[in-house]
């Protein structure tokens, strides 16, 4: 997969499907690597030109000193954009890809199309609870949070069924840069966007897990409320929506996408 450099980043990213398609950019969550839209690439390619990237601090790209903010991981995206000279694109983030498709949405909105913000929330948790997982996971490393973490991506039936999916995602989330995954969490957990929802105006598609611990579906229809015009839809999943109901979540968004 390729590289490319801007600013004080070295992003991996890959972009596949027809070059004349409408590009599509795939963004990942905290703890995650742009591998986990493996489930979605052989349809949206029949579609889109798809464009997925490792967030800074995540998977390939590079881990620069922290702590990030949402808006500096925000502009990465509009740095690759640029860098790969596109002017436009759709945009789908799932949670922390989700919180970045939000502060774009609100100020960047000549680039994109549509956004679709999955599992996501407009504010998660508070900063004290966010900064004991960094220091959790300054003391003993991503195993001090794996199992916890992967209880609240998966609902137990999904666990108890799928371990040849739970596996390599434990995998994913335990080999995640620590230093990467700590600077977003502080991103994260100084982040507010509830203000900004209003300001969205790119046509959007918010996804909710009906069983997600970590943005609920009351989250999700906060967010679909606020951003005027938003569309809703709800999965029968926790939080990682697109790995536990592939077919489901794939179909939602192809659907939005070109409506």
């Amino acid at each position: 997969m390729p590289f490319v450099e801007y600013g004080d980043l070295r992003v991996h990213y890959a972009l596949t499907g027809a070059a004349s398609a409408p590009v599509l950019i795939l963004s990942n969550s905290l703890g995650t690597n742009f591998s986990m839209w493996d489930p979605q690439l052989p349809a949206l390619e029949k579609e889109f030109r798809v464009l997925r990237y490792d967030t800074r601090g995540h998977g390939q790209t590079s881990v620069t000193p922290g702590p990030y903010t949402i808006e500096q991981l925000s502009r990465d995206v509009l740095g690759l954009l640029d860098a790969l000279h596109l002017e436009r694109a759709h945009f789908c983030g799932l949670s922390m890809g989700g919180m970045i498709g939000m502060w774009l949405g609100a100020h960047a909105a000549k680039r994109f199309h549509k956004i679709v913000l999955c599992n996501t929330a407009a504010k998660i948790g508070t900063a004290e609870n966010w900064n004991m997982r960094i220091e959790a996971v300054r003391k003993g490393g991503m195993q001090a949070v794996a199992p916890a973490v992967i209880e609240r991506w998966f609902t137990p039936e999904f666990r108890a069924s799928a371990a040849a999916i739970v596996a390599p995602a434990l995998r994913m989330l335990e080999n995640s840069p620590p230093e990467g995954y700590m600077a977003c969490c502080a991103a994260i957990g100084a982040m507010d966007q509830r203000e900004a929802l209003a300001a969205i105006r790119v046509p959007a598609l918010v996804i909710a897990g009906a069983k997600d611990p970590v943005t609920p579906p009351a989250e999700g229809r906060f967010l679909a409320e606020r951003i005027p015009g938003a569309r809703y839809a709800e999965l029968p999943t926790a939080h990682l929506s697109n790995v536990e109901a592939p077919a489901q979540f794939t179909a939602e968004l192809i659907r939005f996408l070109k409506a």
